[in-house]
């Protein structure tokens, strides 16, 4: 159905493009057969991740006989995450579907999820099944790390990496820094947010080549401990540093109580005894370097939540062919 400016959008499609010349066409054809087929309001946001192959070229075109396609180019490269969080930022329905543009994402399994969150849930996220890829490169990491996630944030959502819809005012409420489009469900759960799951497929993608490698999985690491940190000890990082404050204590106690026994019964030097000291740089720069990187996260989450800065910058806004520049908007 055509978007009418007089009527609520329902629906926004939120997907990053980098490099998918060779996908775009085909996934507007399929998006826009499978939203039509469900006569329903809708708009499809692809955004256009500073592409370096004919990306931006095939948005602009298809823009131009599509009311309800809206290209938006953001500067420059910035990450999967950050086009994600700009394309939601400038969405308009009343739920936002999240998707590759790759097409391992199908267009034609989206009513599922509309007609699972219509129901009144908060997320519904795509369980992949039957997923064709390597078992070592893709199918095994991914298990553990939705296993760590599950356990860290007790968000109980088999996968968390795929295909996912939301209410679009909670969608448009949630900061996401880079990294955290694989966390989605888990911060949903983690505000207060009722989170479903529906079966998807997993076909391979379409065209192109893949953007994953070894650097994305030794991210996923970080980005759960910084998920456990959030969701255990954002509001009250006193409970985390004091747990550790207590334990570095009692091991730093149980160094000085053995080197005395040296010192009083063996009669044995202790000032500069390799053991105290070498115990006392490892915990100290070890508490360091976590205490740190964990208040910098926290500043940094408030700071950008607070201030209302965004870390990606839209060059240009593309509906129906026509292009507009977006008010400026600050970048870091």
């Amino acid at each position: 159905m055509p978007k009418n400016a007089k009527q609520e959008i329902e629906i926004s499609i939120v997907t990053p493009m980098h490099n998918e010349e060779g996908c775009v066409r085909e996934f507007h054809t399929r998006m826009t057969a499978a939203l039509s087929a469900m006569n329903t309001t809708y708009e499809i946001l692809l955004i256009n991740d500073g592409s370096t192959d004919c990306t931006e070229d095939i948005i602009r075109e298809l823009s131009l006989n599509d009311p309800n396609l809206k290209g938006i180019m953001l500067a420059r490269n910035r990450g999967q995450c950050t086009a994600i969080y700009a394309g939601i930022q400038e969405s308009l329905g009343k739920y936002v579907v999240i998707m590759d543009g790759d097409l391992q994402h199908k267009p034609e399994e989206i009513p599922s999820l509309i007609e699972e969150i219509r129901k009144g849930c908060d997320l519904v996220s795509g369980r992949r099944t039957n997923r064709g890829e390597s078992m070592i490169k893709r199918k095994l990491p991914s298990k553990i790390a939705n296993y760590l996630m599950r356990t860290t944030s007790g968000c109980q959502v088999q996968d968390m990496g795929g295909l996912s819809c939301l209410k679009g005012k909670l969608a448009r409420s949630m900061t996401l820094r880079e990294g955290q489009h694989r966390l989605i469900p888990a911060l949903v759960y983690t505000m207060g947010g009722s989170v479903t799951e529906v079966p998807i497929s997993a076909p391979p993608r379409f065209a192109g080549k893949s953007h994953y490698g070894i650097g994305r999985s030794i991210d996923v690491l970080f980005d759960i401990v910084m998920l456990w940190f959030q969701s255990s000890f954002k509001q009250r990082p006193i409970y985390l540093f004091g747990r550790i404050s207590l334990l570095m204590f009692m091991v730093a106690s149980l160094i000085m109580v053995w080197l005395l026994y040296g010192k009083v019964f063996l009669g044995t030097h202790m000032g500069t005894r390799p053991p105290f000291m070498g115990a006392i740089l490892l915990y100290l720069s070890s508490l360091g370097f976590m205490s740190t990187g964990f208040i910098l996260e926290s500043l940094a989450n408030t700071y950008e939540a607070v201030m209302g800065t965004k870390t990606y910058q839209i060059r240009e806004v593309v509906s129906q062919g026509i292009a507009t520049i977006p008010k400026a908007t600050d970048t870091k």
